[in-house]
């Protein structure tokens, strides 16, 4: 039946009105609604901990988690563009440890208020929170952080005793490629992030920086960056090197490891969980090499952990860090909610569940003695220990030109020649920092 004339007209008028009044109330009384955005990777976990929170809230606000790119370009892009147009639906960003300077420079995210800052620094990971900071303020709120270890074959090396630096770490490995057993060194050396993570990692540990906080280029200051590049050449041109290793990522690294041909790994502590999913890794046979035949000797049987390699006899390795933060929007309309948000979001209980179901370690330091955390993760001793001597990536701006500039120079790592690619880190990383770096 149709309607017609003025009854129409009411019912169309109450229909609108209580739309309306629908759309503006939300699930909480005030109608607040704050939309979380995070990576693919853990959306499930991040997910969840909108859904607690929200209810943790009484009805103060409502969070809702929102999905991006699985790239992390792709991620830094959609969020730069859309606050950069303004979009006053993005309230809380799930970000890369490495865009706090540019975000927080070009006045995309708020710093938080001095009180908030201080109680998410309380019981905080030093180094993690450090990748939160721009300038002595707190703009993005440590979630997850991640360092990698050396996995090494235990049957390969001398007594099952790891190399203590990179210069031992060569030398075993050269011996070993010269009785014809696996030998390869496996590092990130492709021409991505992962290299320039890599090189940092190595300048960090022998005393270097690659750029100040104020701008200023220090990577040519003393000999920290000739002996990184002295061990990532001396690493690639090794007698039995990996003939891929240019071309290796986190991911190739671990399935080289697991084909049972090389002896050696730098990576994440994902790795662990990858060899039990995939079986054990490739059969051995009585020397170490891989074998089709089923010899009951298998890669996870000797697959063991240890810090990362110093580069300096008796120092210690300084790691660069990985992690996602939360930071919030400049242009969010309810900023208050969601620094409150945020620091539910990051809670303990939620990133236990980050840790145990998401495989991230987490970045309150109190969980790293949580049994739950300790049985999910055998290598948590030595995570904790590289995690409490971490280095950060360069704080700045332009970092995303730097790591481009870093990463293409570097690659492939066996062409490094220490003198000359030095002068020309120097000089491109000068024009990086110099530049307004990637526009988004």
């Amino acid at each position: 039946m149709r309607l017609r004339g003025s009854r129409a007209r009411t019912l169309m008028g109450a229909a609108l009105v209580t739309a309306l009044v629908t759309a503006g109330c939300g699930s909480g009384d005030d109608g607040v609604v704050l939309r979380f955005y995070t990576p693919a990777d853990g959306a499930e976990q991040y997910s969840q901990a909108a859904a607690d929170c929200t209810a943790a809230a009484g009805g103060a606000y409502r969070i809702e988690q929102r999905t991006l790119p699985r790239q992390a370009d792709d991620q830094r892009l959609q969020l730069a563009r859309r606050i950069v147009g303004g979009d006053e639906t993005i309230d809380i960003l799930g970000m890369d440890v490495t865009w706090t300077a540019e975000f927080a420079q070009a006045g995309w995210i708020r710093p938080f208020p001095p009180g908030a800052a201080a109680q998410i620094r309380d019981g905080t990971l030093e180094a993690a929170y450090d990748t939160g900071t721009w300038q002595d303020q707190l703009y993005a709120a440590p979630l997850n952080t991640n360092t990698q270890l050396l996995w090494y074959r235990s049957d390969l090396v001398p007594e099952g005793q790891p190399p203590q630096t990179w210069d031992e770490l060569i030398d075993i490995a050269e011996r070993l490629a010269a009785q014809d057993r696996p030998s390869w060194i496996e590092v990130q050396a492709s021409q991505y992030e992962g290299l320039t993570v890599w090189f940092n990692t190595l300048l960090t540990s022998a005393g270097g920086q690659i750029v100040t906080e104020d701008g200023a280029v220090t990577l040519g200051e003393g000999d920290a960056a000739t002996q990184a590049l002295e061990i990532m050449r001396r690493v690639a041109n090794a007698a039995g090197a990996d003939p891929s290793l240019s071309q290796r990522d986190e991911g190739t690294t671990r399935l080289a490891m697991e084909s049972g041909q090389a002896a050696f790994m730098v990576n994440y502590p994902f790795v662990l969980a990858g060899i039990e999913t995939n079986g054990g890794g490739a059969f051995l046979d009585e020397n170490g090499n891989p074998t089709t035949e089923n010899t009951g000797r298998q890669v996870q049987d000797f697959f063991e952990w240890a810090p990362y390699p110093a580069v300096e006899p008796g120092g210690t390795a300084n790691v660069t860090i990985g992690g996602l933060n939360l930071a919030v929007s400049a242009t969010s309309r309810y900023s208050n909610q969601a620094v409150e948000a945020v620091q539910c979001l990051r809670n303990r209980p939620n990133q236990l569940r980050n840790a145990v179901e998401g495989g991230v370690p987490p970045t309150l330091e109190e969980l790293y003695t949580d049994p739950a955390f300790q049985q999910e993760y055998p290598a948590g001793e030595a995570i904790k220990q590289s995690l409490d001597a971490a280095s950060v990536r360069p704080k700045s701006p332009a970092y995303q030109s730097i790591s481009i500039v870093i990463s293409a120079l570097l690659n492939p790592p066996a062409e490094i020649d220490p003198p000359s690619t030095e002068d020309e880190l120097v000089r491109q990383v000068q024009r990086a920092v110099d530049s307004e770096g990637l526009v988004p």
